[in-house]
């Protein structure tokens, strides 16, 4: 492997890594609010649609190697995938209007809708993307359960950033060694 493609892959995992941090602690963000408020939660999560969409066309275009062809592939499957998450949502904010859903219970849903979106948009973009969709599904479930759930939230974030650390050094090492 050349010294510009190692240096190119360390970039591009800061990068994705520093994506996966700021969306785990925006959605810490969103957990708090949604506890305190439902209805600043509920828009809040719709806005969070919005951005991990953005997230994810930054890690295609990053894995892309910028190629025109890759990116305008990478651009239409991810606009179609967040479009069809947002419109889904689009369709519970109508049932939730209709008063057949709470503001609380409303937002959960949207988690759960991001959580899958994200978990399977993942398969495309990295495991990374994956482990915040699977952090959004467990972060809505322990928050009905669990009374003090923030706390338990922001040690499961802490988990998975430190895991996926360890995890890139340890492949790191791994590569080193087979050279």
């Amino acid at each position: 492997m050349s010294e510009d493609i190692l240096i190119t892959e360390k970039r591009r995992f800061h990068i994705e890594e520093a994506i996966l941090v700021l969306l785990l602690i925006l959605s810490l963000v969103g957990i708090g609010i949604m506890d305190f408020s439902p209805a600043d939660g509920y828009g809040y999560w719709l806005i969070m649609v919005l951005l991990f969409g953005l997230s994810a066309m930054i890690i295609g275009w990053l894995q892309s190697k910028h190629r025109s062809e890759d990116f305008k592939i990478i651009l239409r499957e991810q606009s179609l995938h967040w479009a069809t998450s947002l419109l889904i949502v689009g369709g519970l904010f109508l049932i939730h209007q209709s008063g057949r859903i709470d503001e609380q219970d409303a937002g959960r849903i949207i988690l759960l809708i991001l959580s899958l979106s994200t978990i399977l948009d993942g398969l495309r973009v990295g495991w990374r993307f994956s482990l915040v969709g699977l952090f959004l599904g467990v972060a809505a479930v322990v928050s009905v359960y669990t009374p003090h759930f923030l706390w338990v939230e922001l040690g499961i974030a802490i988990v998975i950033v430190a895991v996926t650390i360890a995890w890139e050094l340890w492949m790191e090492r791994k590569a080193q060694s087979w050279s």
